[in-house]
Order: C-alpha cells, then sequence, then structure tokens
C-alpha cells in the first residue's frame, strides 16, 4: 500500500498503514540490522518525506534484499529474517540454550480436554448428535461426547463398517449330532423344532454381544476419574 498524493503532486497525505510500516523498517535498522552508521540513516529516518520511498529501494539494495520497494511484504518479510539472524549472532549465549517452543509428548492429549463444555453452541451440537445415535442423556456433556466417539469407533468407523459388510459365510451344521430334548412324533417336525432352537441359540449369542460391548462402552466412560456416574438420569 503506498502514499495518497494530491491531484498536483504535492505533499504526500499518510494513512496509518504507511506511517507504521516505515516505522517499522526504521526500528529494524536502528535496533537490530544496523547496516548503516548512524549518521547515514537520515533519509530512512525521514518517514513523511516524500523521497521515503527511494531511500527505502536503496536501503533494499544495500543490504542485498532480493526484493525491492515495490514488494513490500515480501521485502518486509525479508529483513525481519536478516533482523532474527543479526539478533541470533550478536547473542549466541543468550539463545542457545533456550527451550523449544513446543515439545512433543508421547503421552497422548485428549482433545476433549480444550473444549469449553459450557458453551451453548456445544451444548447444542452434542444433543443433536446424542438423538440422532440415540445416546442416553446426560447432565455432563462432556460425557455424552464421549459415549458419542465411542460409538463412531466402534461402529461408524471406515473399519467397523467395512468389517460389518464383509459377507459371513455360515458353517454347515450336522443336525443330526445335536439333540433335541423332545420328540414331536415326526422326524420332519423333529428336524424343523431342532434348526429353530439352533437359530434361536445364535440370537442369543448375538445379543450378548452386544450386550457385553455396551458394558465396555459405560465402563470406560465411567472409569473416566472426573465422571461422577451418579449423575446420570435413567429415562422413562
Amino acid at each position: 500500500m503506498g502514499v495518497m498524493t494530491f491531484s498536483g503532486g504535492e505533499r504526500p497525505i499518510f494513512n496509518s498503514y504507511e506511517t507504521e510500516y516505515r516505522n517499522c523498517i526504521v526500528w529494524l535498522e536502528d535496533q537490530k540490522i544496523r547496516h548503516y552508521k548512524i549518521e547515514d540513516r537520515g533519509n530512512l529516518r525521514n518517514i513523511p518525506g516524500s523521497e521515503w520511498p527511494a531511500a527505502f529501494q536503496k536501503y533494499l539494495q544495500d543490504v542485498s534484499s532480493p526484493f525491492g520497494e515495490a514488494e513490500r511484504q515480501e521485502a518486509l518479510d525479508w529483513l525481519l529474517g536478516l533482523a532474527v539472524r543479526y539478533e541470533y549472532g550478536d547473542n549466541v549465549d543468550k539463545y542457545k540454550n533456550c527451550p523449544p517452543l513446543s515439545t512433543s509428548s508421547d503421552k497422548p492429549v485428549d482433545p476433549l480436554v480444550n473444549l469449553d463444555s459450557s458453551s451453548p453452541d456445544f451444548k447444542a451440537g452434542v444433543t443433536a448428535l446424542a438423538n440422532i445415535l440415540k445416546i442416553q442423556r446426560h447432565d455432563d456433556y462432556l460425557v455424552m461426547l464421549k459415549a458419542i466417539r465411542i460409538l463412531i469407533e466402534e461402529r461408524l468407523s471406515p473399519e467397523a463398517v467395512a468389517k460389518s459388510s464383509q459377507k459371513k459365510e455360515g458353517l454347515p451344521v450336522a443336525l443330526d449330532k445335536h439333540v433335541l430334548g423332545f420328540d414331536t412324533g415326526d422326524a420332519t417336525l423333529n428336524e424343523a423344532a431342532l434348526i429353530l432352537r439352533l437359530l434361536h441359540v445364535e440370537e442369543l449369542r448375538e445379543l450378548q454381544t452386544r450386550i457385553n460391548e455396551a458394558l465396555v462402552s459405560v465402563q470406560a466412560i465411567i472409569a473416566d476419574p472426573k465422571t461422577d456416574h451418579r449423575l446420570g438420569k435413567v429415562g422413562r
């Protein structure tokens, strides 16, 4: 962004951005880069002067910048990098033992920790998801969200969907190796009754599997020491 001038090219009118930009360049040279001697910085320090763009262009050439005055953002970024290099070079002992800004940890971070569970938008979103997935309501919305996550991971993840979509081939069953436990007096009826009993046993096993999965999900929620399971309410 450049300066604005009157139609006749008279005294420039500065906006706040232009003034701040020029002040920033002068501060970098005065405090960090210090390429010029103090007495040679006059043209660059003359911030309101109409010759400042030309002085800035010369300055960029003198510090070997690959960018010119017309490339304002790129030139500023380059000068900032140059200032950082000079600052580090002048204070190596000061910075060499600085800890990194962030360190990785082997312990996984719970993505729910930083959520604002008191936010109305958060509560509305969790409630809507719970209703869609038919999950029991709970006073603690974080608990509900954890239940939603468990359900999605176990039932709706790509791996779970792929596994459930696989065709299950049944094993052949030798009916003569199973005992019906009673006799209808008709061999055909006895065989049909045995088949029904075996199907019923298979349904019971599937039901038990689902119950076990539900128990595991509930235990995963209430095992959290932050969770008070007494807050849960049973729907009527």
